[in-house]
């Protein structure tokens, strides 16, 4: 049998499956096309909630469509603005927020998300995480401003206070390809 370190993708969801349960409060805060938007509903049930964000009309409107198709709109609160402003949107603690940086897949590359937003959306996420709350980001280094994103970021997480934080970090160190970092921040009080 072949082994394999998996993706950062991949990290991020065996995580969030520990982590959410029905009836569980999470923010997809990247929704692009859809696919954890409709992921996340499944897992917290029909008494839970996902928040979607995304700037991009596409990505609601092909997220609407992936998620009435499936039966699971009713699950989900797609909001058409910047994840930057979370604060705006959400009003209830969370059990789980989930970032997926870079850009719509299929969508026009010169629409990226961008460090200074992120950032802003990490701190927000941060504030609405409830104890035992877990927060994940793959960052994408294999453009210009995701290596911004991905520098940023390990700064950002490396300085939360270990008194009230687990900050964690998953990464291959050798790949020339540049494939995805895996961010991973628990609340611990």
């Amino acid at each position: 049998m072949a082994f394999d370190f998996k993706s950062a993708r991949f990290w991020a969801e065996e995580m969030l499956r520990q982590r959410i349960e029905p009836g569980a409060r999470v923010i997809d805060a990247t929704m692009g096309n859809g696919k954890d938007t409709l992921w996340l509903a499944g897992l917290v049930g029909e008494t839970g909630k996902v928040y979607a964000f995304d700037v991009q009309k596409d990505a609601v409107e092909r997220s609407r469509a992936r998620l009435e198709e499936a039966g699971l709109l009713d699950r989900v609160r797609l909001i058409h603005d910047g994840h930057e402003r979370v604060l705006s949107h959400v009003q209830e603690p969370v059990d789980a927020a989930v970032f997926n940086l870079g850009w719509l897949p299929g969508g026009d590359k010169r629409f990226t998300t961008r460090v200074d937003t992120t950032l802003q959306a990490l701190k927000g996420c941060l504030e609405l995480l409830k104890p035992g709350g877990l927060m994940t980001i793959c960052a994408y280094p294999g453009h210009e401003e995701g290596e911004l994103e991905r520098r940023a970021i390990q700064e950002w997480a490396a300085a939360l206070d270990s008194g009230r934080y687990d900050a964690l970090t998953k990464a291959y160190l050798n790949q020339p390809n540049k494939p995805p970092q895996l961010f991973a921040i628990k609340r611990v009080k």
